[in-house]
């Protein structure tokens, strides 16, 4: 129970990565809210997951994508947590297409979540965010790594990472610890291990599999707890060693 009293805030929380991350936080004690763009089904599962567990948790609706959705999302979570000291950034979109494809719609919505709406978010949680806080940012390993047909996204992520080195920074004078995980390959069920996708993938990873989604999680829980106390601005890969 080493985030026994601390309280999270999981944005993207109702499914995948995002419902992993908020159910392993609050097994490890800490009272956990999760916001989800429209499967309220999702989040409420996910919520009643966590309860059945004996942990306590909240939803609420928020679209990353729309500044006020996303301030209020944020403002939401704040009042029913009474302050947070975890901010886990996991909300994203992806949408994959060469540059002839890519149009200014397609462009404006990654970058309008993946990278506006972390600094929408970031902002309206600093003043509910205690000294010696964490803030978590998902990010990808396409932030280092091209593949093709998803260089706008990549080009969000490889921006996910720059924030978090920035923010490092900028609130270290308050003992605020901020972190990026890039997730490699990871079975949900947006990107499931048994897709012809999947078989393409398999050969550059050098663990021979994909990752799971308790495997993020975890790397989350490491950095938001007493262990990763001198840990800020860096970017963790959790890849099978694709980046290797």
């Amino acid at each position: 129970m080493s985030l026994q009293g601390k309280k999270a805030l999981v944005t993207g929380g109702s499914r995948g990565i995002g419902a992993a991350i908020a159910k392993r936080l609050a097994a490890d004690g800490a009272v956990v809210a999760i916001t989800y763009a429209g499967n309220k089904a999702a989040a409420d599962a996910t919520v009643a997951a966590i309860e059945s567990a004996g942990g306590t948790a909240f939803a609420f609706q928020a679209n990353a994508g729309d500044p006020a959705s996303q301030r209020a999302g944020v403002e939401h979570a704040a009042a029913a947590l009474g302050g947070i000291d975890i901010l886990v950034h996991n909300a994203g979109v992806a949408e994959f297409s060469t540059v002839a494809e890519d149009t200014d719609e397609t462009y404006d919505r990654q970058f309008g979540v993946n990278v506006k709406g972390l600094h929408v978010g970031t902002r309206a949680a600093l003043p509910h965010l205690r000294d010696g806080g964490r803030i978590i940012l998902i990010g990808s390993i396409s932030g280092e790594m091209a593949f093709p047909a998803t260089t706008v996204y990549s080009a969000t992520k490889a921006a996910v990472a720059a924030l978090a080195r920035g923010w490092a920074k900028d609130l270290a004078s308050r003992s605020i610890l901020v972190n990026t995980v890039q997730p490699g390959p990871i079975d949900t069920d947006m990107n499931p291990a048994d897709s012809e996708f999947a078989a393409q993938v398999l050969g550059a990873i050098p663990l021979g599999r994909y990752g799971k989604v308790e495997e993020i999680a975890g790397a989350v829980a490491f950095l938001a707890g007493p262990d990763a106390s001198y840990i800020t601005g860096t970017t963790l890969n959790i890849d099978g060693g694709a980046t290797a």
